[in-house]
């Protein structure tokens, strides 16, 4: 029987589907599901999914055949749908304006073509891609649904971590420290932009105009597990608050290091009809950096699954210091946005 380090059974018993881990410490391929079918699913099949996906973090379903519609229905079985209001929201499919066309030559870049390659070049950190979705938000979204239609021959894999294991990974000292921080989170906050660059100052403009932060607990309690997680996605984390900026430094400098080791990772080669499903509160992820490198057709969806605020340790809960929490997204047939890509 399988432990952990502690010597605890990490045993699951599944009777509905099949799951095989495909990490250390993160991630787990579930098989014998046909989420098309989900919305004739019965509840207990929907329960064994949620059970395997707080334990393993992120889950993969291969080779799925999702449309718009049941990939819609499928992320409800979680709970709420969310998205960000009007064009920040980025682009969609037309009839499903909670869906994110995860495409960098998607109609409504308006920021550019390769704008996530520019800002690539501009990373504070050679880890400065790690992020939560929209961690800019006083409650960032609890899972994300994330579906593969256009993979490319090589490159353009996704990799997650797991935040618990990264908290865990730490010292005592390091953890005590940890429990009582808070962090600062913002749009592009792991990048650096300049005011002597025209193309900059218009990103600068537009975050200036409308944009999100908060602040959050740099350790969360997840509300189902109550497992503690490193909430510190490098992309977002603009300073610890209530400490020197070189103070501030140097311990992000400690926590994001943790965040990064392999050994708490996970990462998926997309296939068309891929299917990844993650807990937002418990991972961090990272998008592909190879792609920027080849002449590459790439296109995915994403719809997430509306989350609460986190609460830290010492019982601190995530305040909002600019723009509004996300809500249930009711809306219907909205016409196609002409936002940037969020993070």
């Amino acid at each position: 029987m399988e432990q952990d380090r502690g010597g605890r059974s990490m045993a699951r018993e599944f009777s509905r589907i099949d799951v095989r881990r495909v990490a250390g410490r993160i991630g787990a391929d579930i098989r014998g599901v046909d989420l098309m079918a989900m919305g004739k699913c019965d509840s207990d099949t929907m329960t064994e999914i949620r059970a395997a996906l707080l334990h393993h973090k992120v889950i993969f379903f291969r080779e799925q055949n999702l449309n718009h519609a049941a990939h819609v229905d499928f992320a409800r079985r979680f709970g709420e749908v969310t998205r960000l209001p009007g064009p920040q929201h980025g682009t969609h499919p037309e009839g499903f304006p909670e869906i994110l066309i995860v495409d960098p030559d998607a109609k409504g870049t308006r920021n550019g073509l390769r704008f996530e390659e520019r800002l690539y070049r501009k990373s504070l950190r050679h880890d400065s891609g790690w992020h939560v979705d929209i961690a800019s938000v006083v409650n960032p979204p609890a899972i994300s649904v994330l579906r593969c239609e256009v993979a490319t021959e090589r490159g353009g894999d996704t990799q997650w971590t797991n935040l618990v294991a990264a908290y865990e990974g730490m010292t005592r000292p390091l953890q005590q420290l940890a429990d009582n921080l808070r962090a600062e989170h913002g749009l592009h906050a792991g990048v650096r932009l300049l005011f002597s660059d025209d193309e900059d100052l218009e990103i600068i403009r537009k975050r200036v105009k409308d944009t999100t932060v908060s602040l959050h607990p740099v350790v969360r309690v997840h509300p189902e597990t109550k497992q503690k997680a490193l909430f510190l996605p490098p992309a977002s984390v603009s300073h610890i608050a209530g400490v020197l900026p070189w103070e501030s430094d140097g311990i992000l400098g400690l926590l994001f290091a943790h965040i990064s080791r392999p050994e708490y990772t996970v990462r998926h080669r997309w296939k068309p009809g891929d299917v990844a499903v993650w807990d937002n509160r418990a991972v961090a992820h990272l998008q592909p950096a190879d792609l920027h490198n080849t002449d590459y057709r790439r296109r995915m969806y994403r719809v997430l699954v509306l989350g609460d605020r986190p609460v830290g340790p010492d019982g601190f809960v995530s305040e909002t210091v600019r723009g509004e929490p996300l809500e249930p997204f009711t809306g219907t047939g909205e016409s196609d946005t002409t936002g940037p890509m969020p993070e």
